[in-house]
């Protein structure tokens, strides 16, 4: 038996394999969650090669900057999984390419605009329309993914701010949802090599930082974060709501400056 049998799940931000929503779920569907996905219809024909991999031909266009688009999707899904959605995936971020990288003061107010609304301010809407789902489920979960939102990280600037945006809000919707038995929480994975992640600025170094200074010695995989992900969506976190889980080697504890003190050779 999975930890999630007979749960539906709605995963929201699959781009390509390389994606953390495609680890996630993967992960999900291992543990027996059956799950429909939403992307932007320009990435459809991505989606629909990857979806029956986890056993799932459940895929609908949605921008989320569109509130007819999201409300279309939630009246999809209450067809397709009869009025019932227990687990719902946000893993949308997007900054225009002109907004990453240099002096974060050089950001622009259409940039600003267009980052908070599409990574954080979706999180507000898409939680709104799946709640009467998820009431129907008699609770539910719903998981973001959040990054770089306390610390400078050169050149991710305007994505920084939206992130930071996005996890504030998290916690304000699970104040709000924690009443009706649903949970809210996020993800804070370490880096990881997707393609959207390649844009930002010496993400090798990090990579490379990670492996030598972080508690675990090692990077961070998308089987670290569906893992996680499957103990929030499951019964097993069904006190936790509002937090945020370091998915990241460790690296979080560590002071700032901090030097590789050992080597993993060298550990018995």
């Amino acid at each position: 038996m999975g930890l999630l049998d007979g749960k539906n799940g709605l995963v929201v931000g699959v781009a390509n394999k390389k994606s953390i929503a495609w680890g996630i779920a993967q992960a999900l569907h291992a543990n027996g969650a059956r799950l429909a996905f939403s992307s932007l219809e320009t990435n459809i024909r991505r989606v629909r090669k990857l979806a029956p991999q986890v056993n799932s031909d459940l895929i609908i266009g949605c921008d989320v900057q569109r509130d007819e688009d999201i409300a279309r999707m939630a009246e999809w899904l209450k067809d397709v999984f009869e009025g019932k959605l227990d687990i719902l995936v946000h893993s949308i971020a997007y900054a225009d390419l002109n907004d990453l990288g240099g002096e974060f003061l050089e950001t622009s107010r259409a940039g600003w605009r267009l980052a908070l609304d599409i990574s954080a301010y979706s999180l507000v809407a898409l939680a709104r329309a799946v709640r009467p789902l998820m009431n129907k489920a008699g609770g539910g979960s719903i998981i973001t993914l959040t990054f770089g939102d306390y610390k400078v990280v050169p050149g991710y600037n305007i994505m920084g701010v939206a992130k930071a945006a996005l996890e504030v809000a998290m916690r304000y919707i699970a104040y709000d949802l924690g009443p009706e038995n649903i949970r809210v929480n996020a993800i804070k994975a370490g880096p990881i090599p997707t393609l959207s992640a390649m844009a930002i600025e010496n993400f090798d170094i990090a990579l490379g930082t990670i492996e030598e200074c972080s508690p675990l010695l090692r990077n961070v995989t998308l089987e670290d974060v569906g893992n996680t992900a499957v103990y929030l969506a499951s019964d097993l976190s069904s006190a936790a709501t509002g937090t945020a889980i370091h998915v990241d080697s460790g690296m979080n504890i560590m002071s700032p400056g901090a030097k590789a003190h050992r080597k993993l050779e060298d550990i018995s």
